[in-house]
């Protein structure tokens, strides 16, 4: 073969190397993405724990529905409210959340749900406090 004949061919591997690369690329994007939701969820399902705990406690004066209290502060970070252990005078507040994952390239993750779970407690103090 003459050098002629051979030119283009470093093209074409350039170019399938170029294409891997862009691929491999999107792929490492969507897994961030995957971990970008998860840790999302885990901070939204932490926040709606405190604010059902919080919202236990008739004393602190932050409402009677822990639940509702939960639910807002979920919303209110993008994800959805599963349940919600809590009760008004409880002093543990458990709840569970979810979110939905957005993949650039890969369609299978993109059904995918992610949960988070988290509790908060108050302190047992805070039910027998009175103003002296």
């Amino acid at each position: 073969m003459s050098m002629l004949e051979q030119r283009g061919a470093v093209t074409i591997v350039a170019v399938a190397g170029t294409l891997i690369m862009c691929l491999f690329s999107l792929a490492a994007a969507d897994l961030g993405a995957m971990l970008h939701a998860r840790a999302r969820a885990q901070a939204a399902a932490d926040a709606a724990a405190l604010a059902a705990a919080v919202a236990q406690a008739p004393i602190l004066g932050r409402g009677d529905d822990p639940e509702a209290a939960a639910r807002e502060v979920a919303e209110a970070n993008g994800v959805t409210l599963l349940s919600c252990a809590c009760t008004t005078g409880g002093s543990v507040a458990t709840v569970e959340v979810q979110t939905a994952a957005r993949p650039i390239l890969i369609a299978a993750w993109s059904s995918r749900r992610i949960r988070a779970r988290a509790s908060a407690e108050v302190d047992p103090d805070v039910f027998s406090y009175r103003d002296g």
